[in-house]
């Protein structure tokens, strides 16, 4: 491992500085509270430091324009120094926020000793170069210019970027190659006593250690790991007696499952997966599998402190056992503000229950018994071979069986897919759109896709890398109708061929 002398003194020179300062800050305070024991960690650390949301590089007039430099350096992580992978060389990069129809220019620049490159995960944008192509190859010492036109229909909410090399996407998003994206517009649904109210990115990312780096190889997913908040440890997030926040929960991992708790409220959720709810609805607990997205409201209850916690997540007979862990404090506290009424009908959505079916698809997930392969269909991922066709303008329903012992999940690129049933049981349509999706072990899931927009090869997998990595994706080609009806005739030529030879 590269370790230059000099960035190493720089970057433990910052670091200490990042300690120190909030303790000077905090001399003339009494002490930070110290929370329940952790897991993980034995002792939670203590809060105290204020959530950090992250930097934000946003776009103008109708153009967003910047760089990311791909890089292994040292950094703070959590309350270490650690090396890691880095989006300009931070572990927690840049936000980046867009309007729907903007255009992203972006280039990347690798500087790490292997292949990456860069998937706008969830947005409804081309799988063509030089927009969403996971296919591109960024090699050392390369760079690449990419070019993403968002629709004006694009949906507004919480995306997130992130590498999808081809078999090492674990390594390098468990290293720290992933950030949050925002297409703004999320706050125009709501009432205007709640418009303006305090925004929250709670970006989940967590590390294992290995020696003086995050651990990105020959990953236990479930080893005790360091879960962080925006990068930190245990922040302190603050909010006023009956106030309303806006929380962006994202879980920007690589592996893990979250099942988000906060004691003595509740979440209101108006966005999953970056697609606002037609009606908002309420959950005590809230399961994020690797992936997966939630805008909420929260609103602030008696003066005190409370956990936000993950509780224990079981993810079935094969799969891990998430432990409890906190991973921020929130201190309710100052001038009580008039509890504003969440809304409860929120933006409108499409339904695609009664829509004209074109096609049905079935798909297995299938894994061997060391889960060292990972299967779709019987096959593993080759990213030469196209697995499956859709046409373009239409809307297909695709039956997913888990067939193994353990929670896998199904996400797709370019659409977003509406969940029609669980084992059988109906889904809520006004909150039944997303783009990532657990599936708990032995059970089935229905989604419907519609195809809109965009033509290409694309693709569709587990969202728990480590599944991914190790053959649970599959290639989706969307074509327009006319190369499907000639697919059709060549079909029956072929056929026709083949029965007089046969003769």
């Amino acid at each position: 491992m590269t370790r230059p002398g000099t960035r190493a003194v720089l970057a433990w020179m910052a670091f200490s500085l990042f300690l120190v300062a909030p303790w000077l800050a905090g001399c003339t305070q009494d002490p930070p509270a110290r929370g329940q024991a952790s897991p993980t960690h034995g002792v939670t650390p203590a809060a105290g430091r204020p959530l950090e949301d992250p930097p934000v590089v946003a776009s103008s007039d109708g153009v967003l324009k910047t760089t990311i430099v791909v890089e292994r350096r040292k950094v703070p992580v959590g309350d270490q120094l650690l090396y890691a992978t880095t989006y300009n060389g931070a572990f927690m990069p840049p936000t980046l926020r867009v309007k729907p129809g903007d255009r992203i220019d972006l280039t990347m620049t690798n500087n790490i000793d292997e292949d990456t490159n860069l998937h706008t995960h969830g947005l409804h944008v081309s799988p063509r170069e030089p927009s969403d192509d996971i296919f591109i190859k960024i090699g050392y010492g390369q760079s690449y210019h990419y070019e993403y036109q968002l629709p004006d229909d694009q949906p507004v909410g919480t995306y997130w970027y992130h590498s999808h090399a081809d078999m090492k996407s674990e390594a390098q998003v468990a290293g720290g190659e992933s950030g949050i994206l925002v297409v703004e517009g999320l706050q125009d649904f709501l009432p205007p006593s709640l418009q303006g109210i305090t925004e929250h990115t709670i970006a989940l990312k967590d590390f294992q250690v290995e020696g003086d780096a995050i651990k990105t190889h020959d990953l236990d997913i479930g080893a005790s790991t360091n879960r962080t908040v925006n990068g930190q440890q245990n922040p302190e997030i603050r909010i006023h007696p009956g106030e309303t926040q806006m929380w962006r929960l994202a879980n920007i991992g690589a592996n893990i499952f979250y099942k988000l708790h906060l004691a003595g409220t509740h979440f209101d959720v108006i966005a999953q997966d970056g697609i606002p709810v037609q009606q908002v609805y309420s959950v005590d607990t809230l399961v994020i599998p690797a992936g997966a997205r939630f805008d909420v409201l929260v609103q602030g209850g008696d003066p005190g402190t409370a956990h936000l916690e993950t509780l224990p997540y079981d993810t079935g007979p094969a799969g891990d056992k998430f432990p409890q862990a906190d991973l921020a404090t929130v201190v309710t506290s100052g001038t009580a503000l008039h509890g504003a009424a969440v809304p409860k009908k929120f933006a409108p959505a499409e339904d695609l229950r009664d829509a004209e079916i074109a096609d049905q698809k079935v798909i297995v997930y299938t894994e061997n018994g060391s889960k060292t392969k990972f299967s779709i269909n019987g096959r593993q991922f080759d990213p030469d071979r196209t697995d499956f066709t859709a046409t373009l303008g239409t809307v297909e329903e695709w039956k997913i069986h888990n067939n193994t012992k353990q929670s896998h999940s199904f996400h797709i690129h370019t659409n977003d897919f509406q969940l029609i049933s669980v084992d059988g049981e109906a889904q809520d349509p006004t909150h039944a759109r997303f783009d990532t999706v657990d599936i708990p072990a032995r059970s089935t899931i229905v989604v419907r896709i519609r195809f809109a927009d965009f033509t290409g090869r694309t693709v569709f997998h587990c969202h728990i890398l480590n599944h991914e990595d190790k053959g649970m994706m599959a290639v989706l080609d969307i074509v327009p109708p006319d190369a499907q009806s000639r697919k059709r005739d060549d079909d029956q030529h072929d056929d026709h061929q083949d029965k007089r030879h046969d003769r």
